[in-house]
């Protein structure tokens, strides 16, 4: 029998991805909770078979629901989480889960409390089909032992586009919180470690959208582990010619050979997504990757069910969290975000 899972908060449209990875996987979409009337509408269009309920404890008191997706506003998604895992639910919460150390710290308790899954879905990860090539091939010993990897997240502001939360530092947390998270798991992933890293340096700030304050438009931090170095960098200057939201870049040099992931986009170059460029002793290759397996879903549905961490092992979805809002905290010290 599939497992039945809900959705309570539509505000970011990454929950259109979380939703679809467990729908092609046979999990049921049975029911979802949003105040806003126009965003609860897209959503019932996209999945009619969704009922959609007032009261969000109708999907946290209904037992069988076994797992509660969210992608709320980024300051309110912690609240929601640690009130699903408290009614016996298991999550997966759209990046950044938490917008605080304090909200981390929480949810690191009440998943111990509960033995909740606690999952957060990176998708630059997750459900980008050359990240998940990288790994296999890393894993493979393709490129030797990685010393270090570079991370590219920029993006497009769209600012006409984008609902007043987004412009509040204290609801959307910060730009490195926010996607710098992204590059924070992916960092820890290809170092092959999930605890063993901290911040070694980093910045913010709003160059170019003054009337926007509380907006950080570029943002940058230097990671380390015992073993690697990474640097990620993370913007809103995505041009208008560009013909993608972002030109996503993963860059990983190993001992004995380098992987470059262009995500979105190879710009001037082959057309569609997902490029993976592998340079080794043998030569050069380019590795379409559009039908690479995406496996998280699968994975997160096994584990709810044999409770198991094959999609991602708990104390990485932490971690990379820790690292991202650590990150964030220094970056702000001095400036007017500093809190």
């Amino acid at each position: 029998m599939p497992i039945k899972f809900a959705a309570i908060g539509l505000n970011h449209n990454h929950i259109f991805g979380q939703v679809q990875c467990l729908l092609r996987e046979g999990a049921e979409l049975v029911a979802f909770h949003s105040p806003e009337d126009d965003l609860a509408a897209e959503f019932s269009e996209k999945f009619p078979q969704a009922r959609r309920v007032a009261d969000q404890r109708a999907i946290l008191e209904d037992p069988s629901i076994a797992l509660v997706l969210t992608a709320a506003i980024l300051s309110e998604r912690a609240a929601l989480s640690v009130a699903a895992m408290r009614h016996g639910k298991d999550v997966m919460s759209d990046k950044p889960g938490m917008t605080t150390l304090e909200q981390l710290a929480e949810i690191k308790r009440v998943q111990a409390e509960t033995g909740r899954i606690y999952s957060v879905c990176y998708s630059e990860h997750f459900e980008t089909r050359s990240t998940v090539k990288a790994g296999e091939l890393v894993q493979a010993g393709a490129i030797g032992q990685v010393i270090n990897t570079v991370g590219l997240g920029p993006h497009a502001i769209r600012n006409n586009q984008r609902p007043d939360w987004f412009f509040d530092r204290q609801r959307y947390g910060g730009i490195l919180t926010d996607i710098g998270s992204h590059q924070c798991e992916q960092f820890l992933f290809f170092s092959g470690t999930d605890t063993d890293a901290e911040v070694v340096s980093a910045s913010v700030n709003n160059r170019a959208n003054h009337n926007k304050p509380g907006l950080q438009d570029v943002g940058d931090m230097h990671l380390r582990t015992p073993t690697t170095t990474g640097y990620v960098r993370v913007d809103w200057f995505t041009p208008a010619g560009l013909p993608t939201w972002g030109d996503g870049r993963l860059t990983i040099l190993g001992t004995e050979g380098y992987i470059e992931c262009r995500k979105y986009i190879d710009i001037a170059g082959r057309p569609g997504t997902d490029h993976l460029f592998l340079v080794d002793r043998q030569g050069t290759r380019h590795i379409d990757c559009s039908d690479v397996d995406l496996p998280y879903g699968r994975q997160l549905i096994a584990d709810i069910l044999n409770r198991t961490e094959t999609a991602m092992p708990q104390v990485r979805a932490f971690k990379a969290m820790e690292l991202a809002l650590t990150a964030q905290k220094m970056a702000e010290v001095g400036t007017v975000w500093q809190q």
